[in-house]
Parts: structure tokens; sequence; C-alpha cells
């Protein structure tokens, strides 16, 4: 996969690119990340990529031209590159950050990770001229209702989210596979040595060497979490009639709790 991000802050991206699991992809030659400073790509002596906007009001807008042209010559160079190619490939997901976007999920993060090429497009200013919404970009993307002072950070936390779902990227494969969110549940508690810390004891299941029977305690464990923290969760995963059962004790036990009497 290739991910290029087009920025006025390129030098943000180095020791995220370049450092623990991305940097360690990128030498393997899983995934290709670069960072373009759309700055070049302004047409004009002072190198302004901004512009009041039209109708007045306050801040600048981020204007159509330089980000068309530096998203164009990116795509150009790619298909110059997969030209010899033997396999086909997907077209290119273009990918605005904006707080007006679609909010970043790990179903979403599963989806871009089935790419091949994926631009990011990281703004600054008041916002970026709509032409570009309407007739560039395929995505736009959030990671939260509030507001950074610009797309970057956005980005390099779905780059890490995409990334490490590519075959090859984690030691272990089936890790991102249980992280939560990817079975629409959170995660079960994990432990490990000593057996004893502080007089807090690991639960004897775990310590069993009874497989199916540990995997029966991590899914009750992972349900119990999503139940206490995002119960929202619960209406979007299929459960099976021994979940609701346990969901059914977890209310039971919770009341006691509540009124032990």
């Amino acid at each position: 996969m290739r991910m290029d991000v087009l920025t006025l802050f390129p030098e943000m991206f180095e020791g995220v690119f370049n450092s623990s699991i991305l940097g360690k992809a990128q030498e393997k030659g899983i995934v290709s990340l670069n960072a373009i400073n759309f700055r070049e790509y302004s047409g004009n002596k002072h190198n302004r990529v901004d512009d009041t906007p039209y109708g007045g009001g306050g801040g600048m807008v981020l204007k159509a031209e330089p980000i068309f042209s530096a998203v164009e010559d990116v795509l150009s160079r790619r298909k110059e590159e997969m030209a010899s190619a033997t396999e086909s490939t997907s077209p290119p997901r273009v990918i605005l950050m904006c707080p007006q976007g679609e909010k970043f999920t790990q179903k979403k993060a599963e989806e871009l990770a089935q790419e091949d090429h994926l631009v990011f497009i990281c703004g600054h200013y008041e916002g970026y001229d709509e032409r570009i919404r309407e007739y560039l970009v395929t995505d736009e993307l959030s990671i939260g209702d509030y507001v950074l002072t610009g797309g970057e950070l956005p980005a390099m936390v779905i780059i890490d989210s995409v990334a490490r779902l590519l075959p090859g990227v984690l030691g272990n494969e089936n890790s991102a596979v249980s992280d939560s969110f990817s079975t629409g549940l959170l995660e079960y508690p994990h432990y490990t040595r000593p057996a004893e810390f502080r007089g807090w004891k690991v639960p004897d299941i775990l310590l069993s060497g009874h497989h199916a029977n540990v995997e029966e305690w991590r899914r009750r464990e992972a349900l119990r979490r999503t139940w206490l923290r995002r119960p929202d969760l619960l209406d979007q995963v299929e459960l099976s009639p021994q979940d609701r059962k346990w969901l059914l004790q977890f209310e039971v036990e919770h009341e006691n709790e509540v009124d032990p009497n």
C-alpha cells in the first residue's frame, strides 16, 4: 500500500513515519508513506495557498488550485509506477481530513486497509474551497466531534490505524483481530507475569491451560466490559443466546451491588 499526505507541515510526520511499527512496516516494504508539501504547487511567487473567502467573513480558505495540482501530480506519478504491474489495483481514495466528515471507526479502518493507494489532504485555516469537496475527494473523515488546528494529527491517527491491519505489519497477526472494536466489543482484560502482584491475583482460569474455557472467559469479559463502558455498541453486535444470558446475569449482579438487600 502507498499512503501520501498533502500537508503544509511535512516535518510533523518524520518521527511518526520512521518510528515503531510504521517505520518497520516501511523497512519491510509493506507500506510506503510520504508527506508532500502542497505549498510547492501554489503556482505563485509568494507560495500562497489560501485566500479570503468570497462573501466576507473571518479566516482564510485553502485554494482549490494547489490542492488539485498536488493530488493530480501524486496520482499521475502513482499511475506511472503501476504501469508495469501485472495485478489490478483499485482506484485511489482521496481523503479530506475534516471535522464535518464521517466519524472514523475501526470498520472504516478495515475498509481502507483493503485499498492500494490512499491520499490524505490536511487542511489549515478556516476551511477548504468547496470545489475540493465536490470534485476531488472520495471521502471526508473526522476522528471526533472536536476541532484541531489542522488535519495532520487526525491523518496520523488514521494512517496508524490502517497500516497496522496490513498483513505482516504486526508481529502477531491475531493481535488486530481481537482488538477493541474489531469484534464489535471492547477487548477483554489482559494479564501477564507475575501471577500475583501486591496480593492481586490473575484469574485462575487463565492459568488453567484449558483453551476453550479461556476463550469463553474472554468472550464473557469482553461482553461485560462493553456492557459497562460502551453499552451503545451492543446494538451493533450479533449476540448469541449465551451472550444474552451473560448480559442478564450482569444486570442481576449490578442490581445486587446497588441494593444488596
